[in-house]
């Protein structure tokens, strides 16, 4: 169970949209300065971000990019399924029946079910708005951000 890249960055790409559209739109190429990250990668999700109601775009010389969802209304749940899918301990939990011929004498399925619902439970806890009210002061030039994170 680990959250993908794509997850992460997604993550900080909607952090940065929300802190910094104010009442406009944020351009995807200041969020990808700011977060060291290719401006190429983070369109290719929002696509899927905008079909979910996550995320709104408006084209031209002033467009960008908002959230359509107050930060308090999006979780962490939310933003790794519309990238990742939803997080599974283990392989037969993926699928809404479990179809593993030892399921049903399997002694560790109860240990990687209350796990995955620890994880769920926790990231559904976790929203954008309190990632927001506890996030340090950034730095104002992105060059001073560590690279590789």
């Amino acid at each position: 169970m680990l959250v993908s890249t794509k997850g992460r960055y997604v993550t900080r790409m909607l952090l940065d949209i929300a802190m910094h559209q104010g009442d406009g739109y944020v351009p995807m190429r200041d969020v990808a300065a700011r977060q060291q990250i290719s401006k190429k990668y983070l369109e290719a999700f929002t696509g899927a971000l905008t079909s979910a109601g996550v995320l709104g775009v408006r084209h031209g010389k002033t467009g960008g990019y908002r959230l359509t969802l107050p930060p308090d209304q999006v979780t962490l749940w939310d933003v790794i399924c519309l990238t990742d899918g939803p997080l599974h301990a283990v392989a037969c939990l993926e699928r809404p029946e479990n179809t593993c011929a030892r399921c049903g004498f399997c002694m560790t399925l109860p240990a990687w079910e209350g796990l995955e619902k620890t994880v769920r439970e926790y990231l559904e806890s976790v929203t954008l708005q309190q990632l927001l009210d506890q996030a340090k002061p950034q730095p104002a030039n992105p060059e001073d951000y560590p690279c590789g994170v």
